[in-house]
């Protein structure tokens, strides 16, 4: 089932970690591009070949219940990652530098973002396995499959 919601006549994004004990709102629009990104760091967040990822600012994002399941980790210096320890979903990051917007994960979405994939990036770092069949742009950045920088 298609789950749509509305306020005030704009688009909302919902969203939950898998157990949906964490539930949240976005009251705005995705920013910067959709990425795929195939950097070590989103495939070892993600638990999978590369993470889908976007923008959003941090006054557009409401955790609607579950907020005192929500955890963080410091993944690289003034970078924290926020996930559901009841779970373990990955929902977002932030950056001490830039705080109004969050590193989001597109894969906790409950709602269609109406948004497109805009472009592989990292692809240096991309799974052997993985093989990149559309036409988006290439970022080729990264370092190899195996190694962290």
């Amino acid at each position: 089932m298609r789950r749509t919601a509305r306020e005030g006549g704009q688009s909302m994004l919902l969203g939950s970690c898998a157990c949906g004990r964490v539930a949240y709102e976005i009251r705005g629009d995705l920013v910067g591009p959709v990425t795929y990104c195939h950097c070590w760091r989103c495939r070892k967040h993600s638990g999978s070949s590369f993470g889908t990822t976007a923008g959003v600012r941090a006054v557009d994002f409401l955790v609607v219940s579950g907020e005192q399941l929500l955890s963080s980790w410091e993944s690289s210096p003034g970078v924290h990652r926020y996930f559901a320890t009841c779970c373990g979903s990955p929902i977002y990051k932030r950056r001490l530098e830039t705080p109004d917007l969050l590193g989001f994960r597109l894969g906790t979405l409950d709602t269609d973002p109406s948004r497109r994939a805009d472009v592989h990036y990292m692809v240096g770092s991309k799974a052997p396995w993985v093989e990149i069949h559309d036409a988006l742009p290439q970022d080729g950045a990264g370092v190899p499959f195996g190694e962290r920088d």
